[in-house]
């Protein structure tokens, strides 16, 4: 990344050829609002950019205004420095969905970018801001987005949220993980992101149904289940909940009765060590035949990544333990295990008694 070491060349000039342009458009709307009202999206671009070099003859700027069109960011050029984003609406509002957080398409030397905004529903206004004051948060289509608020106040941007300047974030790694990080922070429980970029885990392109799913897949996500939501095991209304999030975010799955996954049959007895249990839960006994698969998923997933998904920290040497615990925590609220010692078994058929 390219960074000047002169960000305020021309500044005052660049500033009073943006007033002019903003100013020579609103007198445009008033004179002729049905030929403004046909230049959406991409058609205003070139529009302003004819306004911008006619008001530039005579400064610094002139013969500098460059439209740089397709899908670079931004629009327009100054000097190869400042840069103009053009965004429309049809509608009587001021926002719109900005561009990428990641910024992949910016224009190397441009260091400073102004969000020019036509609003075209009726009545007609033209708007200029820096363009770091006007995004207020974080949206998703495709991809994080920014979301553009010309009428946003000063310490409300996404960049005060974060609290991390434009200039700092945009030239990070990974500006995306900020950007997350916050978004977690703010999380109520049964939330979760469904995009989160800064991870390594990746999710499907296509959407499935459960019953779709071949045996193999059916048992692996369970075992995941297992370990990544021990709440699962407990007696919560809404225990299930972060792991249908889960299904449908990280691994694709629509399951229209996550319940049924775990605690379908009832109860059952259950030999462990040639002592037999009575009326068992079958949750738990999908976890007892199961061990070893949770086991081996437990010694390989790290436990940085099991500490977020328990909302606990845990470290490697302490891992199996904590879940161990948390699985039993949970069990105690359930009326129909109150006759069984969870840990203590979990321990016996894990050999680590």
């Amino acid at each position: 990344m390219v960074v000047s070491t002169n960000s305020d060349a021309y500044k005052e000039e660049f500033n009073e050829l943006l007033s002019s342009t903003v100013n020579e458009l609103n007198s445009h709307a008033k004179k002729s609002p049905k030929k403004i009202i046909t230049l959406r999206g991409a058609k205003l671009e070139p529009y302003i950019r004819d306004v911008m070099t006619s008001l530039a003859v005579g400064t610094e700027f002139e013969n500098s205004i460059e439209l740089i069109g397709g899908q670079k960011f931004p629009d327009i050029v100054a000097k190869k420095y400042y840069g103009i984003e053009v965004k429309t609406t049809i509608k009587d509002h001021w926002k719109t969905t900005g561009n990428s957080v990641l910024e992949s398409s910016r224009i190397e030397d441009v260091e400073r970018i102004f969000l020019l905004f036509g609003k075209l529903g009726k009545p007609i206004e033209f708007r200029c801001r820096a363009y770091e004051e006007c995004l207020s948060e974080v949206v998703v289509t495709h991809s994080p987005r920014y979301l553009i608020d010309m009428n946003l106040k000063a310490g409300q941007t996404i960049f005060d949220k974060i609290n991390t300047s434009y200039d700092i974030l945009r030239q990070k790694e990974n500006p995306i993980k900020p950007v997350t990080e916050y978004y977690k922070s703010k999380l109520k429980p049964g939330q979760d992101l469904w995009w989160i970029q800064d991870t390594e885990q990746a999710s499907n392109l296509v959407i499935n149904i459960w019953n779709n799913l071949n045996l193999r897949e059916k048992a692996e996500i369970k075992m995941k289940a297992m370990v990544y939501f021990p709440e699962i095991f407990g007696n919560s209304g809404n225990k299930f909940s972060r792991l249908a999030i889960w299904l449908v975010t990280r691994q694709a799955v629509v399951c229209p009765n996550v319940r049924d996954l775990f605690s379908a049959g009832g109860q059952e007895d259950y030999s462990i060590k040639r002592k037999t249990f009575r009326n068992i839960p079958k949750v738990y006994i999908n976890l007892f035949k199961n061990i070893k698969s949770v086991k081996d998923l437990l010694s390989i997933t790290p436990a940085i990544e099991l500490s977020e998904y328990w909302n606990k920290k845990t470290t490697e040497k302490n891992k199996v333990s904590d879940w161990i615990n948390l699985v039993s925590l949970n069990a105690k609220s359930v009326k129909g295990a109150s006759h069984l010692d969870v840990k203590k078994i979990l321990l016996d058929i894990m050999g680590l008694s």
